[in-house]
């Protein structure tokens, strides 16, 4: 692992699409201007896995590569494991920054629940540390993640100036096309996928299930994420780690428990 004495910030990059993805490794050489880049991403895709994490069978990491102020480890767990295992059993020092992405894919609105990307970000808000997801509308392998580099200086400076009020960590997410039409703040948009699953008959009997789906909402207003993204503009939406419902917790005082 390296060490350096002038202490640059320290970026743990993870995501959910393997870190052999385009996005990630277009999102490591931003990066890189900013610190030192250490890497632990998952040896192959894990989109969809939130913030599994694998308890029943042992995990490992393994170098890939090693160049001036960057280091790429793959590692045979979840994103969330990925995290982990970094910071308990390959960082020298806390990381000043965990940074998930680019994510191949929309993350806003319910899909931060399900999202491994968000899982890295929820992992590193939940250790104390500032997180970062990004994401583009975009699921193409070969996806051009090069206008989303701009913006991706702006926060990762702020952030890393300024920080995050703790229990919060940021969801960017990204038009699928650009020139973007700015930079919005949000909040997550309500909505919900529906009919999740394609029937396909089993050649030895049965039915099997393809996953697909499409999501819906009723959402107009363009401070919700997905609006802001359907209009062309940068989606941030400042996300807590805390699901606490407090309107509901006073209105509760008033039951007869």
């Amino acid at each position: 692992m390296m060490t350096n004495s002038d202490k640059k910030p320290l970026i743990l990059v993870s995501n959910d699409d393997g870190y052999s993805a385009k996005g990630i490794n277009s999102l490591i050489g931003v990066l890189a201007e900013f610190g030192e880049v250490v890497v632990m991403a998952p040896d192959t895709g894990r989109s969809g896995k939130g913030c599994a994490i694998t308890s029943e069978t042992p995990i490992k990491y393994s170098l890939v590569s090693r160049t001036d102020g960057i280091e790429v480890y793959s590692c045979t767990g979840t994103p969330v494991d990925c995290v982990k295992l970094a910071c308990d059993a390959l960082l020298d020092r806390r990381p000043d920054l965990v940074v998930g992405g680019i994510n191949h894919g929309d993350n806003s609105a319910v899909n931060a629940h399900y999202s491994g990307t968000m899982g890295v970000v929820f992992e590193g808000c939940m250790k104390g540390i500032p997180s970062i997801a990004f994401s583009l509308c975009d699921h193409a392998a070969d996806a051009d993640f090069t206008p989303t580099f701009p913006v991706i200086r702006r926060v990762v400076e702020e952030v890393l100036r300024r920080g995050l009020p703790k229990g919060c960590c940021l969801n960017v997410n990204f038009p699928e096309k650009a020139p973007y039409k700015g930079v919005a703040v949000c909040r997550q948009a309500v909505g919900e996928w529906v009919n999740e699953y394609e029937p396909h008959e089993h050649p030895r009997g049965g039915k099997w299930y393809w996953l697909t789906g499409e999501f819906v909402t009723e959402e107009k207003d363009s401070t919700a994420d997905k609006v802001a993204l359907n209009n062309g503009y940068v989606a941030i939406t400042p996300t807590r780690i805390d699901m606490t419902d407090y309107d509901l917790m006073r209105e509760m005082k008033d039951w007869e428990l």
